[in-house]
């Protein structure tokens, strides 16, 4: 029998009093890959920060689960440190650390165990080389002067280096060519391969799927879940696009 990971039940959510998700619904097993599409402005990065816990959204109702516990209420570092990981759509900089001691530290808090120099950059340096890489930018500031595409290979190195239970991504193939966006695909499926870890992928591109084996897809449109179905529905998007999902017959059924 599966085990579920994750449990989003009836999930309400508001930005500055302006409602965003409506009744979001959504279970994930362990070792499943599952994507959200949708239009832009559908509620699917909120829906994917409301998971992580940013108190920028606001919960009005509704609940979180993870690994049988609720952590509807519970903080950003907490969620972190019990297997939840979310890549951003736009990266921030941190200028005054380096992305090398910024993962060596995340691991540590995660794991509780001090890591030693040599051993874990030698890891970096090589996960590094996998995404295509040069090994300085290890002792670079944290995304300060990376292009686009190098702050998404970098949020894809934590990734690789943290090993969380469930990764949640998104878009994190923008802004990527597309050798790039194979590169990550590729590093993605490594991750979930040796670590049997679960993805929710947040994507207007299907190009970081090529790698993957999807278990399902959720349509989203105006912040509620409107469709779901089998990895078939992402040939069906790439083809028709979302019109059929975003017209009054289908927002009134949802």
């Amino acid at each position: 029998m599966s085990e579920e990971i994750l449990k989003v039940e009836d999930l309400n959510v508001n930005i500055e009093e302006k409602s965003i998700l409506h009744n979001v619904s959504l279970s994930i097993n362990k070792g499943e890959t599952h994507v959200i599409m949708g239009p832009n402005g559908a509620g699917k990065s909120t829906l994917g920060h409301s998971i992580m816990g940013n108190p920028k959204f606001e919960i009005i109702s509704g609940k979180i689960v993870f690994k049988g516990e609720n952590i509807t209420e519970e903080s950003v570092d907490k969620r972190a440190l019990s297997g939840l990981y979310l890549s951003f759509q736009n990266p921030l900089e941190v200028p005054g650390i380096s992305l090398s001691n910024f993962i060596k530290l995340a691991v540590e808090q995660k794991t509780g165990e001090r890591l030693k120099l040599l051993s874990f950059r030698k890891g970096m340096d090589k996960t590094l080389n996998a995404l295509g890489m040069d090994a300085s930018y290890a002792n670079r500031d944290l995304n300060v002067g990376f292009s686009g595409g190098e702050k998404k290979k970098s949020e894809i190195c934590q990734l690789m280096e943290l090993k969380p239970e469930l990764a949640i991504l998104d878009e994190a193939d923008s802004g990527l060519d597309v050798d790039a966006s194979r590169i990550v695909s590729d590093a993605v499926r490594e991750y979930k391969d040796k670590n049997n870890g679960t993805l929710l992928i947040i994507t207007h591109s299907t190009r970081i799927l090529q790698s993957l084996e999807v278990d399902k897809v959720h349509i989203m449109v105006g912040g509620r879940i409107v469709d779901s179905g089998d990895a078939s529905m992402i040939e069906k998007i790439n083809n028709e696009g979302f019109e059929s999902y975003t017209s009054e017959t289908v927002e009134g059924k949802a």
